[in-house]
């Protein structure tokens, strides 16, 4: 059962335009939640703000890197890296930036940033966990 699971993930790997949709829909979420002044609540821990910044965006660095690099020949730690904190430094200042202009935001919180930054170096790292897995146990995905 497990073996069937990773191939049917590693076949999911050779479709960019796959990953480059559910991009758009991560996006269209972190928009819609940008745009609320409400957020749901849930379990209250310390520092949960910069921990769930952290974790949604290390999906969209993930998802951002493998639509880019799914099918590159080379896997590069510092390509992936580089390319997850760019990615997600330059959406999480807008995302940033847009909260500003919805009522109960703040927006411009640095630390949100940081925590965004940390999120597209974990999703950077575990984009390229995964692909080099995939290309260990299966070369045929890759291709």
């Amino acid at each position: 059962m497990a073996g069937r699971v990773r191939a049917w993930i590693g076949h999911l790997a050779k479709y960019p335009w796959l990953w480059w949709a559910l991009l758009l829909v991560w996006a269209s979420v972190l928009f819609v939640l940008s745009a609320n002044s409400a957020l749901p609540s849930g379990p209250d821990f310390p520092s949960k703000d910069k921990v769930l910044h952290c974790i949604y965006f290390s999906g969209g660095a993930f998802c951002f890197l493998l639509g880019l690099w799914g099918k590159a020949r080379s896997l590069i730690a510092l390509r992936f890296a580089l390319g997850g904190m760019a990615f997600t430094a330059i959406i999480g200042a807008l995302d940033e930036f847009h909260q500003t202009f919805t009522p109960g935001r703040s927006g411009n919180d640095p630390f949100d940033w940081l925590a965004d930054l940390s999120g597209g170096l974990l999703g950077a790292m575990i984009a390229f966990l995964f692909l080099q897995r995939i290309r260990r146990t299966d070369p045929a995905a890759a291709k």
